[in-house]
């Protein structure tokens, strides 16, 4: 960067994050900190000093998208802001970005970002800002406290990274090996959102049930005892935590989800592929019948647990027989929820050499057959709960005049007409009608808790 087209200091700044909850996490963690620099976040539409950046690679032409973005953030009178890219394209890609786009002025990897007030400063005195390091000291510690939220359920990250290296996933790459905090820093980050007015907490990780650690005790713990001890605090009403791996969903865990009331009765836990060769090409560490053992086993325990998951339809070889498979998996667990890709090679996976790449045309049918199932279950899942009364969280306005927005337990989203309430509130709501993404309520008893 030459000195003399160095950007100025900025005062505002604006946090612009794509992808998974952890980089919602990530960008919200990297507001508090510019915040603490003494930086303003942007208004909503006036233009920011600052633009970060916080990306995703997971999805194909995801690099394609963040230059699309980048191109984007010139004004009309020619000037443009600061740019940090950050995130796991920053990781993956590097100085490259600078090189490619040279409006770009900072890059920042998701184990480095801590260091983005250091990264602005070089910036502004015209020297490289890029780091993608993956330093052996976390950069948790050297991030402010949490504040008051401006949402009543809040996300926390208790593990980063991933050791599992499934063939077609770049998170290893990116995010690096897999980490658990430390036990008092995510107790004293969940009493710090709860004072700040969080009522929900939903833990997050790469493979959030791999997390480990020594509680205050000295004692080993696994992620059931972690959510034991942050049911004890008083004044967290729900406990959630995404995205899990069924290699590491224990015992313990499954038992929490009967006996921690705080506990919700949902369960993100991605099979990917319902196809047992297809699942070992994936270097998946399950198959189709060790995954339905640990639905039952959920089941047995909790049998109103709402079952959300992950697929890939078109990997490498998959054949319409084995894509059959996954049809067949989807109607015996019965999902309340999916999320569902057409593969997409990564660059430097292993599927991404592998022979037999499915036809484009070919993904397109399966997935437009595999959402159409699973449409049909979240509807029946959706449609079970009219007539009953259960309590939601109010988490933001509706598009109606007093219309606000809650979450079921089970992570449904309902519609109710209640001027008098405000976000925060703990209602209790009979579900009147059901649709395909969301459920319509009457208020039955107010604030409840």
């Amino acid at each position: 960067m030459n000195r003399d087209n160095a950007p100025k200091t900025p005062a505002t700044f604006q946090v612009k994050s794509f992808g998974c909850q952890m980089n919602v996490y990530d960008g919200e963690r990297m507001a508090e900190m510019l915040n603490a620099r003494g930086m303003a976040a942007a208004a909503p539409g006036e233009e920011a000093d600052l633009v970060v950046l916080n990306t995703c690679h997971i999805r194909e032409k995801a690099v394609d998208r963040v230059y699309s973005d980048i191109g984007r953030l010139r004004r009309d009178d020619g000037s443009r802001p600061m740019i940090a890219v950050a995130g796991c394209i920053a990781q993956a890609e590097g100085s490259e970005i600078s090189r490619r786009a040279k409006t770009v002025d900072i890059v920042v990897g998701p184990q480095a970002y801590h260091r983005l007030p250091d990264l602005i400063d070089r910036a502004t005195r015209g020297e490289e800002a890029v780091d993608t390091d993956m330093p052996a000291d976390s950069k948790f510690g050297a991030l402010p406290g949490r504040g008051k939220q401006a949402r009543p359920s809040a996300f926390l990250t208790i593990q980063e990274g991933c050791d599992k290296f499934c063939t077609y996933c770049v998170v290893p790459y990116t995010r690096g090996a897999e980490i658990s905090r430390p036990w008092t820093a995510i107790i004293d980050e969940a009493k710090a959102l709860i004072d700040g007015g969080a009522r929900e907490i939903t833990l997050l990780g790469q493979n959030v049930n791999a997390w480990t650690g020594e509680d205050s005790s000295g004692r080993l713990r696994g992620m059931d005892g972690l959510v034991r001890a942050l049911a004890d605090l008083p004044d967290l009403h729900r406990i959630r935590y995404t995205t899990s791996h069924p290699n590491d969903m224990t015992d313990g865990l499954i038992a929490a989800h009967a006996e921690v009331e705080k506990l919700m009765p949902f369960l993100h836990l991605p099979v990917q592929s319902g196809n047992d060769r297809i699942l070992k090409a994936m270097n998946r560490s399950h198959t189709a019948a060790s995954y339905l053992a640990i639905i039952e086993k959920v089941r047995a325990v909790r049998p109103d647990i709402a079952i959300s998951g992950d697929f890939i339809v078109g990997f490498p070889g998959e054949t319409d027989a084995e894509f059959e498979d996954t049809l067949k998996i989807v109607d015996q667990v019965r999902y309340a929820q999916c999320y569902s890709f057409k593969y997409s090679p990564r660059p430097g996976t292993p599927a991404a050499g592998m022979d037999d790449q499915v036809p484009a045309e070919v993904m397109d049918d399966r997935l437009a057959r595999l959402q159409a199932a699973i449409n049909r279950h979240q509807m029946d899942f959706n449609a079970a709960a009219v007539g009953r009364t259960t309590q939601i969280l109010l988490e933001r306005k509706g598009r109606n005049p007093g219309q606000l927005i809650g979450k079921t337990p089970w992570l449904q989203s309902v519609h109710v007409t209640a001027p008098e309430l405000v976000i925060g509130d703990m209602v209790e709501v009979d579900i009147i009608s059901a649709g395909p993404n969301s459920l319509a309520g009457e208020i039955s008893r107010r604030k409840a808790a």
